[in-house]
């Protein structure tokens, strides 16, 4: 995984959005996650809204990609577009089978308000955003979600909820997350601080629309 010095610039971006960075690491939703009580109801209506970001997020990743200021960077960001596009989509249509989801659910369904924010964000930043703004984007989406799925303290009976977590918290996206960060902070480091101040905000709205989706699934 990629080191991120102390006190770093992804650290500081952290601290300075708590404590809505705590409540999406340790909101009820994912405890019930985690011990296989939250009701089917309700993991559906998740896995719907969660999927319809998908196609946002692969239109930011490939904005970063075309973004990216050197090769290498590029080669990483490509990498992680095969992963949503097969095991991760793998995953949304085995449960949603499980789930009885119907197809128009799964690809036109109702959207929720925080899952309309969410996706106004990433649209906003993958057509107006630098690339330290798209990075600073990703890396809130992947890292609070390696940060509550490494919580878990055992492997869930139903695969719907064990797979969501192992692939959450497991080396390969534990190293992509270590990656994200580590490239936000070597960009970062040479941003002013008016691009520091438009990444701060980008990542405490990002934190608060993750607080905001959570506590829509929860009731």
């Amino acid at each position: 995984m990629a080191a991120t010095p102390p006190d770093s610039f992804s650290d500081q971006l952290r601290e300075r959005s708590e404590p809505d960075w705590t409540a999406v690491v340790r909101h009820p939703f994912t405890d019930a996650l985690f011990d296989g009580s939250i009701p089917d109801e309700r993991m559906r209506s998740y896995l719907v809204q969660d999927y319809q970001f998908v196609d946002d997020f692969l239109a930011l990743l490939g904005a970063a990609v075309a973004g990216a200021d050197r090769y290498a960077s590029r080669l990483a960001l490509a990498g992680s577009i095969a992963v949503v596009t097969s095991e991760e989509n793998t995953y949304f249509q085995r449960s949603f089978d499980a789930l009885g989801v119907a197809e128009a659910d799964r690809v036109d369904p109702v959207l929720d308000p925080a899952t309309v924010a969410f996706r106004d964000l990433m649209r906003e930043t993958r057509d107006g955003g630098s690339y330290a703004e798209i990075l600073t984007v990703l890396t809130v989406a992947e890292w609070t979600y390696l940060d509550w799925a490494k919580r878990a303290p055992s492997k869930p009976g139903s695969f719907v909820h064990a797979e969501w977590i192992e692939l959450h918290a497991n080396p390969d996206f534990e190293e992509w997350v270590g990656w994200l960060r580590a490239e936000l902070d070597r960009v970062g480091a040479d941003l002013d601080e008016q691009e520091r101040a438009r990444c701060l905000r980008l990542f405490q709205r990002a934190t608060r629309c993750e607080v905001d989706f959570f506590d829509a699934h929860w009731g």
